[in-house]
């Protein structure tokens, strides 16, 4: 079984990110808390959005798989940034890195802006949900 992306008819195309998706109602369900862009020994190793973009992509697919899922099975993922305007003005980039780490896959997707993160150095942090089918 996979996850079908809901779209409703007569909306404009979404870029990036699904409106809604479906997921198999049986199977496992893995919640990935809040990831950030350092290593997995806990060190930052970039310190701009689009390095840590990257970083934190791959440490919320790390999760995913060691619970047995792949990027295909993420069907949300919650964003927050410290910087809009940055991630605004570098969009391009952005698609690039989100590609990269997690493929075509576009699950349901919020952004939030917020004054600061837990860690000091953290620019994004990104929380997922997957659904891995029986």
């Amino acid at each position: 079984m996979s996850n079908d992306i809901i779209h409703p008819e007569g909306w404009k195309a979404a870029k990036g990110y699904a409106n809604g998706i479906s997921a198999p109602a049986s199977g496992r369900v893995i919640y990935v808390g809040g990831q950030i862009g350092w290593n997995a020994d806990q060190v930052f190793e970039c310190h701009d959005l689009l390095g840590q973009m990257e970083q934190t992509l791959r440490n919320v697919l790390a999760v995913v798989e060691a619970g047995g899922g792949t990027a295909a099975d993420i069907v949300r993922l919650t964003w927050y940034v410290t910087d809009k305007k940055d991630y605004v003005n570098n969009q391009k980039e952005v698609g690039e890195v989100y590609r990269k780490v997690m493929g075509r896959h576009f699950p349901a997707m919020a952004m939030v802006q917020v004054a600061d993160l837990m860690e000091d150095e953290a620019l994004v942090e990104i929380e997922a949900t997957a659904v891995v089918a029986d």
